[in-house]
């Protein structure tokens, strides 16, 4: 049995996995501040519901205990927006405002650094559990 098939274990993975994708998205935004009417990207925020969406990725399943119950559509990628309006526009068309991208860089490594510390403890206490510290 790995970590993987533990849903906790697994959505924590796959939240890791989200927020690496996004500072590569916001590291190349950073990266195109100066390339004419380039605009700026974000990945689309993740949903618990999304989560539950990909049961073969998360291992996070529904429990169905009637029929009728109604059933999740699936979503297998992570995708990119571009902002459609940003308020700041260089003359060349360029639409990166660097303080925003370097504040949305500074969350998403605090999150990134927040799950690891939540995967790290809950390793530990199923460690302390199997009697192994």
């Amino acid at each position: 049995m790995s970590l993987q098939d533990i849903p906790l274990f697994s959505a924590l993975t796959e939240r890791m996995k989200w927020l690496t994708a996004r500072q590569k998205v916001l590291s190349q935004n950073i990266a195109n501040s100066d390339t004419p009417n380039y605009q700026a990207k974000d990945l689309k925020p993740q949903k618990f519901k999304d989560m539950l969406a990909r049961p073969e990725e998360t291992g996070v399943r529904l429990a169905s205990t009637n029929a009728s119950h109604i059933e999740l559509e699936k979503k297998l990628d992570f995708q990119t927006n571009k902002n459609k309006n940003p308020y700041e526009v260089t003359p060349t068309g360029n639409g990166v405002v660097l303080e925003e991208q370097m504040m949305s860089l500074a969350e998403t490594q605090i999150q990134y650094q927040m799950t690891t510390s939540l995967y790290k403890k809950h390793l530990s206490m199923l460690k302390t559990a199997l009697g192994r510290q």
